[in-house]
């Protein structure tokens, strides 16, 4: 009787598999240049869909919005559950992404490079002239990113869990609040950093935000206030947060929108970083990361879809 149960629910679990599977959208693979490759996502039966450009965070982050060891699909979901309402949707593997594959990291990399690839990505996509409206949707850092790509001739721009500050006074109140005995420190380096120099004199903790090899991108992201770019734009503009995230408070969301007080602001209760629903503490929080089975906070797709609509 139990095996014949368990064959029951294999056959009929995969009847109701493939039919959850039916997708009214269809994907292509397209390489903008020969530095980035993404994925489209094309709505059956649409002539001129809207299309949303969805860029990546921090760190060799891929078009799924996955690094190594962390899978979540974040931005895999997404561009399915936008995609799904009908909206086209093109996500890329950021350039380091592909250095790091092929073994050949460009240790000089600059922020400005990530502005240049989602620049190249928009130009690329507004020259087909097969879509209504372009928006530019930033993840995390791809928010300042995005927000400097924009100006470039996007319709729209949508801030998903974007700093309102620069970097470096992000960084200081992270430090403060995880480990306070370096803040001095931090502060320290932050100033020489913002003033362009590089300095040998950091603590081996912090390391992973100011080794010397790394001080010039982060010298080139320090250059730029979200604050002072979002007021530059003349466009549509979403900016959403989540209560549960753990990287970039609302507080962050409502500094932008105080910079842009006609855009919209959408703070949704307990989506975390990643874009996801919890329920429980900050351990459920952060294992999330490597959870790819979560479902997107419902309210997130319903709110862009409504904001393109």
């Amino acid at each position: 009787m139990k095996t014949r149960f368990l064959i029951a629910l294999l056959f009929f679990g995969s009847l109701g598999f493939t039919s959850a599977q039916e997708k009214n959208y269809t994907a292509q693979e397209i390489a903008v240049n020969k530095i980035i490759d993404g994925t489209l996502l094309l709505p059956n039966g649409i002539k001129k869909p809207d299309l949303v450009i969805i860029i990546a965070g921090s760190g060799p982050t891929d078009r799924d919005g996955n690094q190594n060891f962390l899978k979540s699909n974040s931005l895999k979901k997404l561009a399915q559950g936008l995609s799904e309402k009908n909206i086209a949707t093109f996500r890329y593997d950021k350039r380091i992404v592909k250095q790091i594959r092929k073994g050949n990291v460009d240790k000089n990399i600059m922020f400005d490079d990530f502005v240049v690839d989602a620049k190249s990505v928009l130009n690329y996509f507004k020259n087909t002239k097969n879509y209504n409206k372009i928006y530019i949707a930033g993840h995390s850092q791809g928010s300042l990113i995005g927000l400097l790509t924009a100006k470039d001739g996007a319709d729209g721009f949508i801030s998903l869990a974007g700093a309102g500050q620069s970097i470096g006074s992000v960084l200081i109140e992270q430090v403060e609040k995880t480990a306070p005995m370096f803040l001095e420190d931090t502060k320290r380096i932050v100033k020489v950093l913002e003033e362009g120099k590089t300095t040998k004199n950091f603590p081996p903790a912090l390391a992973s935000i100011f080794s010397l090899e790394i001080q010039p991108f982060m010298s080139n992201w320090m250059s730029y206030n979200p604050q002072t770019e979002i007021k530059k734009l003349d466009m549509p503009i979403l900016i959403i947060n989540g209560t549960k995230d753990l990287q970039v408070s609302e507080a962050e969301a409502k500094l932008l929108h105080d910079a842009a007080p006609k855009a919209q602001l959408k703070i949704i209760d307990k989506m975390n970083h990643i874009l996801v629903p919890i329920e429980g503490d900050d351990l459920e929080n952060s294992k999330s990361y490597n959870e790819a089975n979560r479902a997107l906070a419902p309210e997130l797709i319903e709110t862009i879809v409504s904001f393109i609509k």
